[in-house]
């Protein structure tokens, strides 16, 4: 079983790309250190880590969509990168609230 890599980009910013493990769980992986996100509770409810994502993604369980409606009401790109499970090369912007 090979173990396939996504990079994770960060545009406009001065963070590198990682590569890291399909089906990485973001929030286990990304640091102050290595990304521009923060990472609150980590269980999707408090909206720390708001983002807007580009690339493919499995779509938003329906706990994280109601967080989302409330957080980025219409944007489709708007995503919690704690709920994030990597399947696929992916480009994440912060979303100033």
């Amino acid at each position: 079983m090979s173990n396939k890599k996504y990079l994770v980009g960060f545009p406009e910013t001065n963070f590198s790309s990682l590569a890291l493990e399909q089906n990485a769980q973001l929030s286990e992986y990304l640091t102050v250190q290595n990304s521009p996100l923060l990472f609150g509770c980590r269980t999707g409810i408090c909206g720390t880590c708001l983002v807007e994502v580009e690339g493919d993604i499995i779509p938003p369980s329906s706990e994280e969509r109601e967080v989302l409606e409330v957080l980025a009401p219409g944007n489709k790109k708007a995503r919690l990168a704690c709920q994030i499970k990597l399947t696929g090369d992916l480009k994440i912007s912060t979303l100033n609230s």
